[in-house]
């Protein structure tokens, strides 16, 4: 079954190109020029990846963002001629998965759109599912139940709180994160890390969990303890 990749992204000379070598490798494309139109298409049908521009009409690419973490677990490239750092950052605070600046490679577009499908498709594949006291991680299913009732997590969220629990009584250092759920590629600021561990945790407690089994290793990163030692 094909991939489905949506491109959102006000200039269709790039929604064109890009479509062009994506439909190349055997991805099946739909092409919107706002942001609503965006949420138009993610009600009416499943989208195995976006590939969303930031500066777009009617809704911009952090709004929609915004909404797409809240409500769904679709991997998100941000395209954007905001190149700062700061943009950068704040776009993978917000859940991008990654991110490309303008003016860029149509091949290297393609080879990040493998990249991050790879990734997801590889946590979706794990069969395991962990339990730690009344929160149960099913990777197959990517869920999060607190006392047998589904809690939402985005999708770094999930990744995070999976490559931890996976990793008992080991020091996850915070460049360790970067690299396993941000990608190899990731330039940004550690701090990110921090910033998703700090929702993560207050998401478990607000909903009648415990997150003491995350441990802060001050100056490292993070370590799982099962059983709370």
């Amino acid at each position: 079954m094909k991939n489905v990749i949506l491109i959102a992204d006000d200039d269709e000379r790039i929604r064109s190109v890009v479509k062009l070598y994506l439909e190349a490798e055997d991805y099946t494309v739909i092409e919107v020029d706002n942001g609503q139109k965006v949420l138009d298409v993610l009600e009416k049908q499943h989208i195995d990846l976006l590939l969303l521009d930031l500066m777009m009409p009617v809704l911009d690419g952090w709004t929609v963002t915004k909404f797409v973490r809240k409500n769904l677990d679709i991997p998100i490239i941000m395209i954007t001629a905001k190149g700062e750092e700061n943009d950068r950052i704040l776009g993978l605070e917000l859940g991008a998965d990654d991110y490309i600046v303008k003016p860029f490679s149509p091949r290297e577009v393609v080879a990040r759109v493998k990249t991050v499908l790879r990734r997801a498709e590889s946590s979706s594949s794990d069969s395991h599912v962990y339990k730690v006291k009344n929160l149960t991680v099913n990777v197959i299913t990517r869920q999060v139940l607190i006392n047998d009732e589904e809690v939402k997590f985005t999708l770094k969220e999930f990744d995070i709180l999976h490559y931890l629990v996976k990793s008992p009584g080991r020091i996850v250092t915070r460049e360790e994160l970067l690299e396993q759920v941000w990608g190899f590629d990731y330039i940004g600021d550690s701090r990110t890390v921090d910033t998703h561990m700090n929702r993560l945790r207050d998401k478990i407690d607000k909903n009648g969990g415990d997150s003491s089994f995350i441990h802060t290793v001050r100056g490292v990163g993070y370590k799982f303890l099962p059983n709370g030692q």
